[in-house]
């Protein structure tokens, strides 16, 4: 319907997607569902379903390093492995984009993790999955920070639950106005402590606290549609990030993928680095985007009616910044100089944890790939704290096994007989943080060094400030308050000095969505101003970033992205 018929026919298409995460596979599913011919290109590797998880059943100690983080991988991960073994391991690493083939710079640190092939970090993402709400959508407003959103949560939340059926989401519903419930299949089972916890808090905070399961994007009751896909039920393997097999969790490969296959609509091109977005002064509109194969560096032009980015947060942003033409001389949709400002992340790595009495004749089945959920509850009604915005927990119970031996003093028989019995339980948790969106905290171009592949280098100037230094002081001292008062014991807050942005995984902003062309990147429907027919629906179109983690929020806006773009192609607008 929308064909071109000129002498570009081989490299032109309806519609064009940039990424092959999770926003970027939603984006190739509603496109071609709603009959546009699609032409979906990914940086990395061709990754298929199951086949390529190759260690998704292999046992670590059948790893050669046991799934440790060795030497090597640290030269080829600098960045990504300062945490030790997580989230890169033995047997996920080759799932992650070698810091080579993307290099940056940190001129105040922010920690890059990039996904190396088809699916993205679809296939390594945490599938924590929460709605927004207005509270997020208006803070900005009633706060004075930064800008308003152009939306609120009556736009969004039809695609939400149209977002929520297709995925599967397994969870508990609260009732909670600031942190609405989702369409749910069976919620997994909190463990014998957590359930004591959550009884012991509930008693204590007169249910202002609540401790609930991870609401999280894994089946526990598919129905025909997702086994029709191919998808069965969580298997309580624990082993996500090394490949669901099963398509129990939602990825790009298990989900998104086969829906778009299964309309024959659908052109995946691996190994297609997107260096920029071309602008058209005639229409004034782009015509398409210049790839570099990254197997024989050849540059090559596609072209479409309709562009979405959705390279991830930074990706997307470093296309838009590298678009230069006349029109935008300081990158695309750049006229309120607010492309690569705005970076946000949440902030973590702070809590407590301690260990439990009692429960010993207790344990349980199989490794559930959840934890607990404690959602946000300061600055919330009477509570007034002396920084804005708020936080939330994850973390669980669980017992000590046989590596707590290592450290004894234990050998022989006794050693033996130690370790048929499970050791004590432990309880902790640590906070997700919102982080303000900083004019300052961003990401620019070099102007003279480039990749591989012609990309400038990127560098990032971010950091955490004083809001979220104060927030942090509660983040521990709440956790370890509630801890004691569920009566742990050797309670211990851990508050990481070092943390630096990113290492949560969930950058946020650089190219935000807002009212005006002068203090924004996008509009409400994500399309870049000025160049209306690109559209951006990844992270980097975030306004502010929440305590919640965001890829639920990422998939909605881009159901809903897709549904207007259609709209205005068929009433030529586009």
């Amino acid at each position: 319907m929308y064909l071109n018929s000129d002498a570009r026919k081989g490299q032109t298409y309806d519609a064009i997607v940039v990424g092959s995460g999770i926003s970027g596979g939603w984006a190739a599913k509603e496109l071609c569902e709603k009959g546009l011919k699609v032409l979906l290109l990914e940086r990395g590797r061709d990754q298929k379903h199951i086949e390529d998880y190759k260690h998704a059943l292999t046992p670590p100690w059948e790893l050669p390093h046991r799934n440790r983080v060795t030497n090597a991988m640290k030269e080829k991960f600098p960045y990504e492995t300062v945490e030790g073994n997580y989230p890169i391991t033995e047997a996920n690493q080759d799932f992650w984009l070698p810091y080579a083939e993307s290099p940056y710079q940190q001129e105040k640190p922010f920690h890059w993790f990039r996904g190396n092939g088809i699916g993205g970090k679809s296939l390594l993402w945490g599938r924590q999955v929460y709605r927004w709400s207005d509270l997020d959508f208006e803070a900005n407003a009633k706060d004075g920070i930064a800008i308003d959103w152009p939306i609120r949560y009556k736009d969004i939340e039809p695609w939400y639950a149209y977002v929520e059926k297709f995925i599967g989401v397994s969870g508990e519903a609260l009732n909670l106005s600031h942190t609405p419930d989702s369409i749910f299949q069976p919620a997994m089972e909190l463990n014998c402590v957590e359930k004591d916890f959550q009884q012991k808090i509930k008693a204590r905070y007169k249910g202002n606290r609540h401790v609930t399961i991870g609401r999280v994007a894994h089946l526990t009751q598919p129905e025909d549609f997702q086994l029709e896909l191919g998808r069965a039920s969580c298997q309580y393997r624990n082993a996500c990030s090394n490949g669901c097999p099963y398509g129990a969790y939602f990825s790009t490969q298990a989900a998104t993928l086969p829906a778009a296959m299964k309309t024959g609509n659908l052109t995946v091109r691996p190994f297609s680095v997107v260096s920029k977005v071309l602008y058209d002064d005639a229409s004034k509109k782009a015509k398409g985007v210049e790839v570099i194969d990254a197997n024989t560096m050849e540059s090559i032009e596609f072209y479409a009616k309709v562009i979405f980015l959705n390279a991830s947060t930074i990706g997307s942003t470093h296309v838009l910044l590298n678009s230069i033409s006349d029109r935008f001389p300081e990158g695309m949709g750049n006229d309120s100089g607010q492309l690569g400002r705005n970076l946000m992340d949440h902030h973590s790595r702070v809590g407590a944890s301690g260990t439990v009495e009692g429960f010993e004749d207790d344990y349980y089945f199989g490794r559930r790939a959840n934890g607990i959920f404690i959602p946000r509850y300061r600055n919330i009604g009477n509570d007034k704290r002396d920084y804005i915005r708020g936080f939330d927990y994850q973390g669980g119970a669980s017992r000590q096994g046989w590596s707590r031996m290592v450290a004894e003093i234990s050998f022989g028989e006794d050693l033996k007989n130690e370790l048929t019995h499970p050791g004590s339980w432990t309880l902790g948790f640590g906070g997700f943080g919102e982080c303000l969106p900083y004019e300052d905290n961003r990401m620019t171009i070099h102007p003279l060094e480039r990749d591989k592949f012609g990309m400038p280098s990127i560098i990032f100037n971010a950091e955490i400030k004083e809001n979220e230094m104060k927030m942090r002081e509660d983040m521990g001292n709440d956790a370890a308050e509630m801890l004691q008062i569920a009566g742990v014991k050797n309670v211990k807050i851990n508050n990481s000095k070092k943390f630096a942005l990113g290492l949560s995984k969930h950058e946020m902003g650089t190219a935000r969505m807002g009212k005006s062309p002068k203090t924004s990147v996008l509009n409400a429907h994500n399309q870049v101003w000025g160049c209306e027919n690109v559209f951006v629906t990844d992270g980097a179109c975030m306004t502010s970033s929440n305590c919640v983690n965001p890829s639920l929020t990422y998939m909605a806006l881009t159901a809903r992205a897709c549904d207007f773009a259609v709209s205005e192609l068929k009433k030529l607008n586009l």
